[in-house]
């Protein structure tokens, strides 16, 4: 498997940046909802909270 480092570098850096901005802009929460929402579409929350009682 071939590495495309520069690639990799480049979206570390991007997704590094956004992170730090949101953070200090005070949208962070907002990230962490939508990747809440997407956990709930893959169906990994739902099997968290089955009833089993």
């Amino acid at each position: 498997m071939q590495v495309r480092w520069k690639i990799l570098l480049v979206k570390i850096t991007v997704w590094l940046s956004l992170e730090i901005w949101l953070n200090l802009v005070g949208l962070d929460y907002l990230a962490d909802y939508s990747e809440f929402i997407f956990e709930q579409n893959n169906g990994f929350v739902g099997l968290c909270c089955v009833n089993l009682g």
